[in-house]
């Protein structure tokens, strides 16, 4: 069996915050140590659960730290680096793998609805811009912007592009994924109430929101 490159169990990460709406850095890293503490094999920062929409990109880089100072060796970080602009993506990659990044985690580009073709050219050229892995994100139901299966598939051949965090919680999607994708490529479930159906398909883990908690 090919290993998970970020385990089974990864965990998007809250971001905790102060009753002045200012982030709260000494709960960051309780609670990246917290979930270290209880067997979890990464911790997404920055992702969609992580408050990325609203923190800024200077947030998003002491995220990274913080975390990842709480952590140590102990887990992989993935950060979230992914927007609806190409050339601001690629900045945020580039900035998270210069602050300590393990990984990155790219939501497909929201509201724009961008074409398949498109697609391909943005998670390329993110990929290009660094040397760390990503791993793709697909929610349809959050960014009105569904990554059809021939589009993974063709991404999945980016040499860093590792696996895809398939959250749109249909399973006969899922199980086409798992036939076609090399078995190199890990598929991760991102929905919660689906993740066991998928992994008992093949899946390699899940990334979860529920996981903060439960």
């Amino acid at each position: 069996m090919i290993a998970a490159p970020f385990g089974r169990l990864i965990t998007a990460m809250v971001t905790p915050f102060k009753a002045d709406l200012s982030v709260d850095w000494e709960g960051v890293e309780t609670l990246a140590k917290h979930l270290v503490s209880t067997g979890h094999d990464a911790i997404v920062v920055s992702g969609t659960t992580g408050e990325a929409p609203t923190t800024s990109d200077d947030e998003k880089d002491e995220l990274i730290r913080v975390v990842k100072a709480a952590v140590g060796n102990k887990v992989k970080v993935i950060a979230g680096a992914g927007n609806n602009e190409t050339p601001h993506s690629v900045e945020q990659a580039i900035h998270a793998q210069k602050v300590g990044a393990d990984g990155l985690l790219v939501v497909t580009p929201y509201y724009n609805k961008p074409s398949q073709r498109g697609l391909i050219a943005h998670h390329t050229h993110i990929a290009e811009s660094v040397a760390i892995p990503q791993i793709l994100y697909n929610v349809p139901g959050r960014t009105a912007c569904d990554m059809l299966p021939d589009t993974v598939v063709a991404l999945a051949q980016v040499p860093n592009i590792v696996g895809i965090k398939e959250a749109t919680g249909n399973l006969e999607r899922g199980r086409e994924l798992l036939q076609r994708c090399p078995k190199s490529f890990a598929i991760y479930s991102g929905d919660d109430a689906t993740f066991l159906d998928l992994m008992l398909m093949g899946a390699k883990g899940n990334i979860s929101v529920t996981a903060n908690v439960a």
